[in-house]
């Protein structure tokens, strides 16, 4: 169903996220996320949505990447979501946050150990000299830990994306694509139909 305007931009979203996860898509939580350095210069990459609620998308990083560098600089950022199956679209831009350290913590201790040594081991986006290096660095990590529980990295933790604009596309024949922007003003969603 497309949307008429008069829903909550939010129900609108769990219902075609759950429509894409019902379909053969190989990993349907997968966003390109947007961020720009401090001097507006844009990069994009795929990361896995984790969560969502009325306060935002929530995705998880290691805070010294590269992602991280440039959130802390310019906190304004887009989502976008494509799931060619469904031959759906959903644009979502606004403020990033980091999420509270609870969250953070509940949500590494649900992650693979293998997940979590990585978190220890990679220093993500840094120069690495040969593969042989991160992988000792990963021996090293699971000989400190043991088979003990591991702890969350002080310099990994979560996202939200707050939006101010949510935009839902639908593919048309002919390029006629239907489009409907919600736009937040204050505490209340209004809607636009935007031209394919």
């Amino acid at each position: 169903m497309f949307p008429t305007g008069k829903e909550d931009p939010f129900l609108i979203f769990a219902e075609w996220f759950d429509e894409a996860k019902k379909v053969d898509i190989y990993e349907p939580t997968a966003v390109t996320l947007a961020t720009a350095d401090d001097k507006g210069r844009p990069s994009c990459r795929i990361v896995l949505l984790k969560e969502f609620d009325k306060r935002g998308f929530v995705y998880f990083t290691n805070k010294k990447s590269r992602k991280g560098d440039e959130v802390n600089k310019n906190s304004h950022a887009a989502l976008c979501f494509y799931w060619d199956e469904l031959r759906r679209q959903v644009r979502i831009s606004g403020k990033v946050e980091e999420i509270s350290e609870h969250e953070s913590d509940a949500y590494f201790a649900s992650r693979k150990r293998g997940s979590q040594i990585g978190a220890w081991a990679s220093m993500q986006s840094q120069k690495l000299d040969k593969y042989s290096t991160l992988e000792k660095r990963v021996k090293e990590f699971e000989k400190e830990f043991g088979k003990g529980p591991i702890m969350r990295p002080p310099h990994w933790g979560g996202f939200r994306v707050v939006p101010k604009e949510i935009e839902f596309w639908q593919l048309i024949d002919h390029r006629l694509h239907k489009r409907i922007l919600y736009e937040r003003k204050g505490k209340k969603w209004e809607s636009k139909l935007l031209y394919p």
